[in-house]
């Protein structure tokens, strides 16, 4: 899948929450946040699909 460069503002809290998360996880910070974006579009579409 192809990515391309964002560049985001994001809440020092929430920064440092999904550092957290992330080592953890043992992912990069990147891939955290993908991964996270992709489980709420996930949500959100099958609420739509309702």
């Amino acid at each position: 899948m192809a990515k391309e460069k964002v560049s985001i503002t994001l809440d020092s809290e929430i920064i440092e929450k999904i550092k957290e998360v992330a080592e953890m996880e043992d992912r990069s910070f990147s891939q955290c946040i993908n991964l996270i974006l992709k489980r709420y579009i996930r949500a959100v579409e099958k609420k739509m699909n309702k």
